[in-house]
């Protein structure tokens, strides 16, 4: 446009007006995009093709996840491209042109269905529309297969994909769906807490204190390192806790994770058959700043990790807050 304008108005008013005016309108065309997908995510998200988070809207009111996630595929596709206009043109008009042919053939089906009053005439017009966008769309891919092919392997990947969160969430629906007379399988008749505890803190008080609010019987663990550690530490803890259960492990090969799965594995199923739950209360360290967390062992992130998909094993974390 700015060879075509340059040549017949010069570099004059008229040749800048033209510019500015183009680029008004690729501003609006950019504009229109980040606009309109995510009033289409939206839909999508409600039939439940695509994630549930793309129909929450954010503190200006806006779907803000629709915004960024064109925003990062934007970024991407310039990145990949290296901002080549002369690649990324055919991609664009395939784009369009493919959505237009599907919304013009769509309404075809619906005027062949409904059959309204002076249908006729409509059905010709979307049947002109549908024939000139798939038209042009048989160009593209016939003189620009070479920078369109992508797309039929994209498309059917996407589709595929839309299909198969829409899979997830009817059977989610199905599992969590209540009906009249529904009532759980198992009714629980208690709590078992479990506690891995390191040592004698503030932050195992606290999480001792919490635990007799919610649990029937609690149990603590401790997992030694060497001998002498794991005596010292039922030494101390018999004198402090008297009542509460203590179970030590002695890890020759200082495997943490390993001898707690295990202890709790034997509670689940004594809990299992006297129709009790089984909490695991993980007291998690808080720091006032956030680089802080890599002075700590994460010991606890770890264990909350291989417990999290346990079927029948509560996970529960307890923060303890640094004040410095």
């Amino acid at each position: 446009v700015s060879q075509l304008a340059s040549q017949v108005f010069g570099r004059n008013g008229f040749y800048y007006f033209v510019q500015g005016t183009t680029a008004l309108i690729l501003v609006l065309a950019a504009n229109t995009g980040f606009s309109a997908f995510p009033l289409l995510a939206v839909n999508l998200a409600v039939d439940k093709y695509i994630p549930r988070m793309f129909t929450i809207r954010g503190d200006r009111l806006g779907y803000s996840n629709g915004i960024v996630t064109l925003g990062i595929a934007s970024i991407a596709l310039i990145i990949a491209f290296q901002g080549n206009t002369e690649r990324l043109i055919p991609l664009y008009a395939v784009g369009v042109f493919i959505p237009f042919t599907l919304s013009q053939t769509g309404m075809i089906v619906k005027w062949l269905r409904e059959k309204p009053a002076g249908w006729q005439g409509k059905l010709v017009t979307n049947f002109i529309g549908a024939f000139i966008s798939f038209t042009v769309l048989i160009i593209f891919f016939t003189t620009k297969f070479s920078q369109v092919w992508a797309v039929l392997i994209f498309l059917p990947l996407i589709v595929y994909l839309f299909h198969r969160i829409k899979n997830h969430y009817v059977e989610v629906g199905k599992q969590l769906r209540m009906k009249p007379g529904d009532k759980e399988a198992l009714a629980l008749e208690g709590n078992v807490v479990i506690i891995p505890v390191a040592g004698l803190t503030r932050a195992v008080e606290n999480s001792i204190n919490y635990a007799k609010i919610i649990g029937d019987t609690v149990i603590a663990v401790h997992v030694a390192f060497d001998r002498e550690s794991e005596k010292r530490m039922e030494e101390i803890w018999n004198e402090r806790y008297p009542d509460i259960r203590l179970v030590t492990f002695y890890s020759q090969y200082r495997s943490l994770v390993g001898p707690l799965l295990r202890f709790i594995d034997r509670v689940e199923e004594r809990a299992d058959d006297s129709h009790m739950a089984v909490t695991v209360l993980i007291p998690q360290f808080i720091t006032r700043k956030s680089w802080h967390n890599a002075l700590h062992n994460q010991s606890s992130l770890l264990l909350r990790a291989h417990l999290l998909y346990r079927k029948n094993v509560i996970v529960t974390t307890l923060p303890y807050k640094f004040k410095k």
